[in-house]
C-alpha cells in the first residue's frame, strides 16, 4: 500500500491534467454535504505540490485553472437543479450551465496559482505555500465582487466544524472568510512540506492540532445584552418548488402557514415567515388588476390585516413578499397605461394590526434567477429568468438594519445575499440578529446544507445570530458562535419557537470588514516572500 502511495507524486507529473482535475474534484467533497475535510485538506496538499512544480508559467496556470474548473463544478452541481424547475427552459442545460459558468470562475484559481509560481517557485515549500496562500485570499475576494460577485463556495468553508462546534472557523472574527481560506491552503502547505522534509513528529502535531481544533466546541458567548429579551416563532411552511405559483394553493398554504403560526398569538414576539411565503401583493398603490387578477389576496389592506390576525396583536411579522415597481407600460395589451415595469425581492415587516413598519428590498440579484442580463439579445433566443415571470428584479441599497422596538433591531439578507462575507450588516447601526429568509426549494439535496454552512460562518464572522426560515429547508437557528441551537429539517413542516440567541460584541471582521482580509493577504505574502531570505542571513551569520 506504502509503495502505492509513494508511486502517485510520480503519476501526478506524468498526468498532471488529470491530476489537477481529480484533486479539484476531491477537494469539493469536503464541503457539505459530504464534509470530507480531511480528504479536502489532503487534496489541496497534492494542489499546491502540482503548482509548486509546474516547469513554467503556462503549467501553473493551466494547473491552477483545471483544478478550480473541477472543484467548482462539482461545489455548485446543485444549480444544474434549479433548470428543472422551469418549463420554458430544457434540463439538460442546467448540466451545461455549471461546467459553462466554472469556465469563468475557475480563473480565480488559476491566477493565484500562476501568482504563486511566478514570485515563489524557487523558495521552499512552506515558504511557497505562504505566498500561495495569500495569493489565494486576493484572488478569492476578487470573486466575491467582480462581475457582481459569486463568493459560493469559499475554500474557507471546509474548516467549518460540525452542527455543534465552529471548527478552525472559530478564527473567522479575527479573519473573515477569505483569510481563512488562505489558512486552509497553508495547513495543506504546512503539512506537505513536514512530510516531504520526513519531519514525522510535527506532520503528526500539526494533524492533532488540526483535529483537535475542528472538534473542540464552543466556549461560550460574550453578550451585549439579556439572553432572555426576544421571543421568536420561526416557520417552515413546506411549500414544495412546484406548487410556489401555483395559483390554486396559495389559500392552502396560508393555512398552513397559519397553523404553525397561531399558537403564540396572545404573546409579544417575532414571527419569521421565508422567502416566497406570501403570494399576495401587500402594498398599496397598484392597478386593480394586481390584486384581484393576480394573486388570491383581493384587497392588500385586507390582506395585511388578516395575517395580523394570525400573528397576533403584540407580535411583529418579518416575511417574504414581492413588490412592484409601478410606471407607464411600453408595450403589450396594456401599453401606455399603469403597470409593473419592474419588481423587488422584499422583506416586510407588518405589525399586528396589519400595518407595515418596515422592509427590506433585496440587493445582491441572481444573475439568470432574477434577472436576464442582456434581455435584448438574449430573450429573442429563447432564454428566460428561472423565477417565473418577464419583468427584471431591480436590486435595493444593500445592507439595513429595520428598527422594531420591543422586537429588536433586524439585519435582513434574502437568501443567497448572506453568503457575501463583509456584506451582511449595516456596520453604522449593528442589527441585533440577522434574519435570512430563504426558498432553497430550488437546490436539490446539496444546495441547501452549503447555504446553511454559509450562514453560520456569517454568524461567526459578524458576532450576530441568524435565523433562517425557509420554504422546504434546511431552517434553523444559529447563535453567535455558529452553533446550531435548533433546526428544522428538509421536506416538513414545522416550527421552531424559542429566544433569539444573544449578539456578541462586534468583532474585528465586522469593524474593520475586508481591510482585514487584505491585510492578512500581505502578511502572508510578506512573509513567504521575506522570511526565507531573512533565515537565510541568520544562518549566514551564525
Amino acid at each position: 500500500m506504502m509503495e502505492r502511495l509513494a508511486a502517485l507524486p510520480a503519476l501526478a507529473q506524468r498526468r498532471p491534467a488529470l491530476a489537477a482535475i481529480v484533486l479539484g474534484l476531491v477537494a469539493a467533497c469536503a464541503y457539505p454535504p459530504l464534509h470530507l475535510w480531511p480528504l479536502g485538506l489532503a487534496a489541496l496538499a497534492g494542489f499546491v505540490w502540482l503548482i509548486h512544480t509546474a516547469e513554467g508559467w503556462r503549467s501553473a496556470l493551466w494547473r491552477g485553472w483545471l483544478f478550480g474548473w473541477a472543484h467548482l463544478t462539482l461545489a455548485n452541481n446543485w444549480i444544474a437543479t434549479a433548470f428543472t424547475h422551469q418549463a420554458k427552459m430544457p434540463e439538460f442545460l442546467g448540466w451545461l450551465a455549471v461546467p459553462l459558468l466554472c469556465i469563468y470562475l475557475a480563473w480565480y484559481p488559476a491566477l493565484a496559482a500562476l501568482a504563486a509560481h511566478q514570485l515563489a517557485r524557487k523558495r521552499p515549500l512552506w515558504a511557497f505555500g505562504l505566498v500561495l496562500a495569500g495569493a489565494w485570499v486576493i484572488t478569492e475576494w476578487m470573486r466575491g465582487w467582480v462581475f457582481t460577485g459569486y463568493p459560493w463556495p469559499p475554500l474557507g468553508l471546509m474548516l467549518l466544524g460540525t452542527w455543534d462546534t465552529p471548527g478552525i472557523a472559530r478564527l473567522l472574527p479575527f479573519t473573515g472568510t477569505y483569510a481563512l481560506s488562505g489558512l486552509a491552503v497553508l495547513i495543506a502547505a504546512l503539512m506537505l512540506a513536514a512530510l516531504a522534509a520526513r519531519r514525522w513528529l510535527i506532520a503528526a502535531g500539526g494533524v492533532a492540532a488540526v483535529c483537535l481544533l475542528m472538534f473542540v466546541p464552543s466556549l461560550g458567548t460574550e453578550v451585549t445584552r439579556a439572553a432572555s429579551a426576544l421571543p421568536y416563532t420561526l416557520v417552515q411552511p413546506y411549500i414544495p418548488q412546484s406548487e410556489i405559483n401555483d395559483g390554486s394553493k396559495f389559500e392552502e398554504q396560508f393555512a398552513r402557514l397559519s397553523r404553525l403560526t397561531a399558537p403564540g398569538r396572545d404573546q409579544s414576539r417575532i414571527v419569521l415567515w421565508p422567502e416566497s411565503a406570501v403570494p399576495d401583493y401587500l402594498e398599496e398603490g397598484y392597478p386593480d388588476r394586481y390584486y384581484f387578477e393576480m394573486t388570491a389576496g383581493g384587497d392588500p389592506v385586507l390582506a395585511r390585516k388578516r395575517i395580523g390576525r394570525v400573528i397576533g396583536p403584540q407580535s411583529t411579522l418579518l416575511t417574504g413578499v414581492v413588490n412592484l415597481n409601478i410606471g407607464t407600460l411600453p408595450s403589450g395589451p396594456n401599453k401606455g397605461f399603469p403597470g409593473a415595469v419592474s419588481a423587488r425581492n422584499s422583506v416586510m415587516a407588518i405589525d399586528g394590526s396589519g400595518a407595515i413598519v418596515g422592509g427590506y428590498d433585496k440587493a445582491h440579484l441572481v444573475p439568470y434567477g432574477e434577472y436576464l442580463p442582456m434581455r435584448p439579445l438574449l430573450e429573442p433566443l429563447g432564454l428566460s429568468r428561472l423565477v417565473a415571470g418577464s419583468i427584471d428584479y431591480l436590486p435595493g441599497p444593500g445592507p439595513l438594519t429595520i428598527d422594531l422596538g420591543e422586537h429588536g433591531k433586524a439585519g435582513v439578507m434574502i437568501c443567497y445575499e448572506i453568503v457575501f462575507s463583509g456584506a451582511v450588516a449595516d456596520k453604522a447601526n449593528r442589527p441585533d440578529y440577522i434574519f435570512n429568509p430563504s426558498n432553497d426549494g430550488w437546490f436539490g439535496w446539496w444546495g441547501p446544507p452549503q447555504h446553511l454552512a454559509q450562514a453560520r460562518m456569517r454568524a461567526i464572522e459578524e458576532g450576530l445570530p441568524v435565523l433562517r426560515s425557509t420554504t422546504t429547508g434546511i431552517s434553523a437557528v444559529i447563535d453567535a458562535d455558529g452553533v446550531l441551537v435548533d433546526s428544522i429539517a428538509s421536506g416538513k413542516a414545522d416550527v421552531i419557537e424559542g429566544i433569539v440567541p444573544a449578539a456578541k460584541l462586534p468583532t474585528l471582521f465586522s469593524q474593520w470588514g475586508h481591510a482585514l482580509t487584505l491585510a492578512w493577504a500581505a502578511l502572508l505574502l510578506a512573509l513567504g516572500l521575506l522570511l526565507p531570505r531573512v533565515l537565510a542571513l541568520v544562518s549566514a551569520r551564525g
